[in-house]
């Protein structure tokens, strides 16, 4: 399937005619965007200014234009999983958030659009997040913190999953409708997954029942990252939960870093963020599923990583 084949069938489907099978192929689509050649770059940066944390993490990547062009329609998904305050490390520290959206529009984004799928109640958990109200205060026409909706969801096909081969995705992080996705988790402790990092963070953006996902969870969270390509991770390690996640809750279970960790390559920022737990990258096994997959680089020696 080309690109243009690729719109049709979206088109398609906005008109009600595909909705017995699976929409499509994203697979086909991304599969012209190539990893560079060379070793990936992971920046790693520390500060107490997160704004200035934003700017200073990307610089040796390029800065935002080197993800985002004139023009584009971008997604910035950020963790809202749940009803905890910013200090309690369950979800994406709001100024990190708002700084990579005015990044985003800087570098000439029309859209940008802000959500996830919470597992809380949705309203509570952008709201004690402060997610929303720090995206909203940019008060600029082009910014949407949105709520998702049952409707958002299109079924796709995971041509190349070892463990699903299709599952529902939300059509706006996906293209046509999406030039641009930059993923923007926390780094936290999680009960079942041992941490969830940026490969994790996909969750957020796929519909249906997410239990059958615990069911086989590393393959298929790597699965899941076939479909939905972060041009950029940026992983939140500004205070990191160390125990009882996802959700948390306890103050003493969270460890202040003042971090931020950004790549092109998923995998390799993952495998990065696994170390500030103590760990190796080949601790989470969606690390080691993803990059046999050919999604990212998982071994450091062969990662270029930036500490400016």
């Amino acid at each position: 399937m080309d690109r243009r084949e690729f719109i049709e069938q979206v088109t398609a489907w906005s008109a009600g005619t595909c909705l017995a099978a699976p929409l499509f192929d994203v697979r086909a689509v991304l599969a012209a965007e190539e990893r560079p050649n060379g070793k990936p770059l992971v920046v790693v940066a520390k500060g107490k200014d997160y704004e200035a944390l934003v700017d200073k993490v990307l610089k040796p990547l390029g800065g935002m234009a080197a993800f985002v062009n004139q023009g584009d329609r971008v997604v910035v998904k950020p963790n809202i999983g749940f009803d905890r305050r910013p200090e309690q490390a369950a979800t994406t520290h709001p100024d990190v958030v708002k700084a990579v959206v005015r990044q985003c529009l800087d570098a000439g984004a029309r859209r940008v659009l802000v959500f996830d799928r919470p597992v809380n109640d949705a309203r509570r958990s952008y709201a004690r997040s402060g997610i929303k109200e720090a995206v909203e205060s940019i008060d600029d026409s082009r910014v949407r913190c949105e709520y998702v909706k049952n409707r958002d969801f299109v079924p796709v096909k995971i041509a190349d999953g070892k463990s699903l081969d299709e599952f529902d995705f939300h059509r706006d992080a996906l293209p046509p409708e999406c030039d641009c996705y930059i993923n923007v988790p926390v780094a936290k402790h999680h009960s079942q997954a041992k941490l969830t990092l940026g490969l994790k963070n996909v969750m957020g953006v796929i519909g249906g029942n997410r239990g059958l996902i615990h069911r086989d969870l590393h393959r298929r969270i790597a699965d899941l990252n076939l479909v939905v390509r972060p041009k950029l991770t940026i992983i939140d390690a500004t205070r990191i939960l160390l125990r009882h996640g996802p959700t948390g809750g306890k103050l003493e279970d969270v460890k202040v870093l003042d971090t931020l960790i950004a790549s092109a390559d998923t995998v390799a920022a993952d495998a990065y963020a696994t170390t500030l737990f103590g760990e190796k990258p080949d601790y989470l096994g969606s690390t080691v599923a993803a990059a046999k997959l050919g999604l990212g680089e998982m071994d450091l020696s062969k990662v270029k990583i930036i500490t400016p």
